[in-house]
């Protein structure tokens, strides 16, 4: 039987009953199907709904689960993935119009490994025109299920906005300077942006491939670890996936911090972030000593240089994806995918060379911090959940858009692992997040670390009223 508020259960919760056969796949599908039907009429959340493959998928997960053959724990769960993964057979438009009647001949690495886990795939979600900055303008956005005048992030905003609303129990999300961290922040979910190279680009619509990142975004971070276990790994057809061993990330969930060194940096903590957010890291630290954790302070590298030239570096990547299409269809794009293209386009080989040994500068350095501790804390933004009217004149100022990044770029440049989770509300009441960044390929410690975090917490557990 399922119960009232069934869709706000964690995905290993729901895996857990579908299991024990307490609840069936197929039942549950359609109860989700049903939500989607009802409330995304108003959120926007999905690009596609895939109903007819959703209950084949839920028919056999059904058969075998009855049989005893489960495949592990994303079995019979009702997920969804950004509309930038290619589905086979099934419209796959990264947020552009050019792209609205694409249908691949093929999955990515990432759905076809949910198919395998036996994951049920509820649909496509919406997200900003290729995976950048702003919807297209011929699509509608989707709506802050906390309150409709904030923000949702981008780009994968639809991943944020249907994980938090209950509309699947987990997505996929993409990030290529916050766009896994942004959303979930927004709409107050837990979103893990991997390592560079943990998960699988094949059959990903490139924004700017060497800053391009997949990963899960839940309920909380032992149901990202449930997810990066099924999606991460080696893949033959996509030579910059790791060949790096895939740990069991559920299984040090309860040796909580035992052992762990956590920095943070006073400084570049609070400059230029508002009070909402210095507060809410400053509180996380402070239940952190609580649970017997040792704080180290550290001095960051400054991000200044990175971050105002993460957008040229992104700007050169995308125009070389977009190659086929753009200058020859620019019509056919939004102003601010256009214009990133256009940037890109506009610049030179030196320029490149230097962006590139800053790059390289800024990423030893960070790798120098981590000899020190284990976990660096720092906010998930600037802002904390601003509103769409603040987002749309603050895109006009470099110094805000600096603020923005500030935490984000960073770690899209070093190839960083980042776990983003709820830590708090803002006096208006909507969500506040927090971040825990790691060395590379330690994942594991990030989600031991959050999971810690959110047994002794209880902002992973509140949810829009939708």
């Amino acid at each position: 039987m399922i119960t009232r508020r069934a869709h706000y259960n964690s995905l290993l919760d729901i895996a857990q009953r579908l299991h024990a056969k307490q609840i069936s796949p197929v039942e549950l599908t359609e109860y989700m199907l049903k939500r989607i039907a009802t409330k995304d009429r108003r959120l926007k959340s999905f690009a596609t709904v895939t109903e007819e493959l959703a209950r084949k998928q839920a028919k056999k997960a059904e058969q075998e689960i009855q049989r005893g053959r489960i495949r592990g724990p994303l079995h019979g769960v009702p997920i969804a993935v950004k509309d930038l993964c290619y589905t086979r057979g099934i419209p796959t438009a990264a947020g552009m119009t050019i792209h609205k009647e694409f249908k691949p001949k093929f999955n990515a690495t990432v759905v076809r490994r949910f198919v395998d886990a036996g994951a049920v795939l509820l649909g496509k979600l919406q997200m900003t025109e290729g995976a950048f900055a702003e919807h297209h303008p011929d699509i509608v956005p989707p709506v802050n299920p906390w309150n409709k005048a904030h923000w949702t992030g981008v780009s994968s905003s639809g991943s944020g906005v249907a994980t938090a609303a209950g509309l699947c129990f987990a997505s996929l999300g993409s990030d290529t300077g916050g766009s896994i961290r942004f959303p979930s922040a927004a709409n107050g979910v837990t979103g893990l942006k991997p390592t560079w190279g943990r998960v699988s680009r094949y059959g990903i619509f490139d924004l700017a491939p060497t800053l391009d990142h997949i990963g899960p975004m839940c309920r909380n971070a032992a149901d990202t670890g449930a997810v990066l276990g099924v999606i991460a790994g080696i893949d033959t057809h996509d030579p910059t996936a790791s060949p790096m061993p895939v740990p069991n990330y559920l299984a040090a969930l309860e040796r909580g911090i035992d052992g762990l060194r956590f920095g943070f940096d006073p400084k570049y903590n609070s400059r230029g972030v508002d009070r909402d957010m210095v507060t809410t890291v400053k509180n996380t630290l402070t239940t952190l000593t609580a649970m017997g954790a040792e704080l180290r302070e550290v001095t960051f590298p400054n991000t200044d240089v990175i971050v105002e030239e993460w957008r040229a570096h992104c700007g050169i990547e995308t125009a070389f994806a977009h190659r086929r299409t753009y200058p020859k269809q620019k019509e056919r794009y939004g102003p601010a995918l256009a214009g990133l293209i256009d940037l890109g386009l506009s610049l030179s080989a030196s320029d490149y060379q230097r962006i590139l040994l800053n790059r390289y500068d800024f990423s030893g350095k960070v790798k120098t911090l981590f000899q020190d501790i284990d976990v660096l804390v720092v906010p998930a933004q600037g802002q904390a959940s601003p509103t769409l009217e603040q987002r749309k004149v603050s895109r006009k100022n470099p110094e805000a858009t600096a603020s923005l990044l500030r935490f984000t770029a960073p770690f899209d440049l070093t190839g960083s692992p980042a776990l983003t989770m709820p830590s708090g509300f803002t006096k208006t009441g909507l969500p506040i997040a927090v971040q825990f960044v790691g060395r590379h390929f330690e994942e594991d410690i990030l989600i031991r670390a959050g999971h810690a975090y959110q047994r002794e917490t209880d902002w992973h557990n509140q949810h829009p009223h939708v």
